[in-house]
């Protein structure tokens, strides 16, 4: 799976900076008993994503609340990097992904368990979390810490002239997440949380499919991207709430990563809230740049010239920017005509428009006379930019 292949292991960090941490601690209350069926949609640099989930959580008594959640991601992808590799126009994959949790409530401390479990024809990951949260001083504080660990089985799918697929086994990753945080009430205006992720990587982190060009005679060659085994990332993030008079609120984060790899980023983002009778509109800006991992390189003066080398764009320096807008129209009062079965509902749309643009990853194609007519000489392509549109739509209800 060549370019979605970083959109199913979003834990190793290969989009450094795009993985958030939660905006606030919360602890010593049980998520309500709800359903939601959505629909999620992302297109952009020639990927389509789509596809169905449905979430349930439900209380089992006054203390434990179970959810299980399903999504099957559909994908379509003539991306950048398929293009590069083999000028193939098309290819699709599926990804089916389940998961399980529970929240045990006893007295201000919440515990959870989770397990997930998505499954490719080519990669195979599961992960297990366990995490702790506490309401502290009146409830004006609520301190967490939790722990996750994946285990992903890595493999390389071949197709043969009549498209028989094989697939090979390559081998496996580890990863280890520590995080902890806190969150305070500082007035009846407003919140502020700060939170810390760290993590451990090992194993196969790279991607099978991608490769690196390199100069060779008067053109260039392609070889294989070759990793480290090892990645170890940190990640601080301060978040604040400030509830305004009538109601409305606004948001704001900051979160720095580093990681072993030489990535550092930094993501800023706003936000805004404000509810109108049974109506609640959102909208938010987010930035995000990113300085590229010590082994990143465009464009090799020759084959093995550094220990290590990827052309992962998402290891470049980068920066991408956000816009994100979103309207919930809530339902109340539904137990007359459902028999109490159904306390309300809500129909929920957001759209994001997430702009890519990448400062030391050229367009190889332009460069390629398969692509274009007057290919211009390898390492002087322009830089590659790319936008995407995300879609979510999703139908609640709290039973």
């Amino acid at each position: 799976m060549p370019i979605l292949f970083r959109l199913t292991r979003l834990r190793s960090a290969c989009v450094a900076g795009l993985c958030c941490l939660p905006l606030l601690a919360v602890g010593g209350v049980l998520p309500e008993d709800r359903a939601d069926v959505m629909y999620h949609s992302y297109s952009g640099g020639d990927v389509d994503v789509d596809g169905p989930s449905i979430l349930v959580r439900k209380k089992v008594g006054e203390q434990i609340s179970i959810a299980g959640n399903y999504l099957t991601d559909m994908v379509t992808s003539a991306s950048i990097d398929v293009k590069f590799l083999s000028g193939a126009s098309t290819y699709e994959e599926q990804r089916k992904q389940g998961s399980l949790s529970m929240d045990y409530l006893r007295g201000k401390t919440t515990y959870n368990i989770a397990y997930i479990n998505s499954e490719e024809s080519d990669y195979t990951a599961k992960t297990a979390s366990i995490g702790v949260s506490e309401d502290m001083f009146g409830d004006l504080t609520t301190i967490s810490i939790g722990y996750t660990r994946a285990w992903d089985d890595v493999s390389q799918n071949s197709y043969s002239a009549d498209k028989t697929r094989t697939t090979t086994r390559l081998g496996s990753s580890d990863h280890r997440s520590y995080r902890a945080g806190i969150s305070q009430i500082v007035t009846k205006h407003i919140i502020l949380g700060l939170n810390y992720e760290g993590q451990t990587h090992e194993g196969l982190l790279g991607n099978p499919y991608r490769a690196v060009r390199y100069v060779s005679g008067g053109g260039t060659s392609t070889t294989k991207e070759k990793f480290p085994g090892t990645r170890t990332t940190n990640a601080m993030a301060l978040n604040g709430r400030y509830f305004l008079p009538y109601r409305a609120a606004v948001s704001g984060s900051y979160r720095f990563f580093t990681d072993t790899w030489g990535i550092q980023a930094r993501t800023f983002e706003l936000g805004y809230l404000h509810p109108w009778r049974e109506w609640l509109f959102e909208a938010s800006y987010r930035k995000h740049s990113q300085e590229a991992a010590d082994f990143f390189i465009d464009l090799m003066p020759r084959a093995d010239s550094q220990n290590f080398y990827s052309r992962d764009r998402n290891l470049s320096t980068m920066t991408n920017n956000t816009i994100h807008v979103g309207v919930t129209y809530e339902f109340d009062k539904l137990e007359s005509w459902t028999n109490s079965w159904l306390n309300k509902g809500s129909v929920n749309l957001f759209y994001d428009r997430i702009q890519f643009d990448y400062e030391d990853f050229r367009d190889a194609t332009k460069s390629n006379p398969l692509f274009t007519a007057n290919p211009v000489a390898p390492g002087t392509e322009p830089f590659y930019s790319e936008s995407a549109n995300v879609i979510r739509f999703f139908i609640s209800a709290w039973f």
